[in-house]
């Protein structure tokens, strides 16, 4: 199963179309059980994500890889290894595990910066120590890879990537990821659930790209494809995508994904 579990909406609000909140925990224990069902075996989290990782401790996680993220690394930090093993200690209590599959950075622009250097020693550190599997980063750019993979390596990048959103493949960073040996795991293939609704319900900000929206509800109507399955299509029929990332408010909404 190429899917993986996005699960921002376990801590807060999140997403355009979201119209239930926070995911409460009964909810959140359906859809692990759901995930484990469908063979699903990883989880994305993030610090940033409220109380996503203190829900997920809070579940049966057996058979889970779990991938979590750092937050900006403070300006005035001195002792950036202490920094990062608080944030990582911190994360493997909320999480309830001695180790996570995945430490990402949310901020991947600071390893350019002046403390840059120090920081990406901090994650080998963890990676050496045995606490992490994996480390990478999570990018809005794929132009931000040319510079971190010049003097760095990474064994997972995560990047947006979806039908309207081809900058992965336009950059030529889709076959160069995994060509370094790193996994790749795309998100933000519903953007945030634009894709999946229906025009009536689009936020009215989004208006300004009425054009782009009826040209894509007139292609799923030519095609036969339903939203969900034309995102999920587009992103899987890349074999460089090692796992999609996805997120849900209830468990029927996986079983409808997976």
């Amino acid at each position: 199963m190429r899917l993986a579990l996005g699960t921002v909406q376990f801590g807060m609000a999140y997403g355009v179309a979201n119209q239930q909140g926070q995911v409460d925990h009964a909810r959140a224990q359906a859809i692990i059980e759901t995930a484990r069902g469908e063979g699903i075996d990883t989880l994305d989290t993030a610090i940033a994500y409220g109380e996503s990782e203190l829900t997920l401790g809070q579940l049966n996680l057996d058979g889970f890889k779990l991938i979590t993220k750092l937050p900006s690394l403070p300006d005035n930090c001195v002792d950036i290894i202490g920094w990062v093993e608080e944030q990582l200690t911190g994360s493997l209590g909320r999480l309830n595990c001695s180790k996570v599959h995945g430490l990402l950075l949310h901020r991947p622009e600071q390893l350019l910066g002046s403390q840059g250097a120090e920081l990406y020693r901090s994650l080998t550190e963890m990676k050496a120590q045995g606490f992490v599997e994996k480390i990478g980063i999570s990018i809005y750019e794929p132009q931000e890879l040319d510079q971190l993979f010049a003097n760095m390596d990474f064994d997972l990048v995560q990047a947006p990537f979806n039908v309207f959103d081809t900058r992965l493949v336009d950059s030529g960073w889709l076959q160069k990821i995994p060509a370094r040996g790193a996994e790749l795991h795309v998100r933000s293939v519903f953007m945030q659930g634009l894709l999946l609704m229906a025009g009536a319900e689009r936020p009215a900000k989004f208006s300004r790209w009425s054009t782009l929206w009826q040209e894509w509800h007139d292609w799923l109507s030519t095609s036969g494809l339903s939203p969900v399955q034309a995102c999920l299509r587009h992103a899987l029929s890349f074999n460089e995508v090692s796992r999609v990332v996805v997120g849900v408010d209830t468990a029927a909404q996986l079983q409808e994904i997976s």
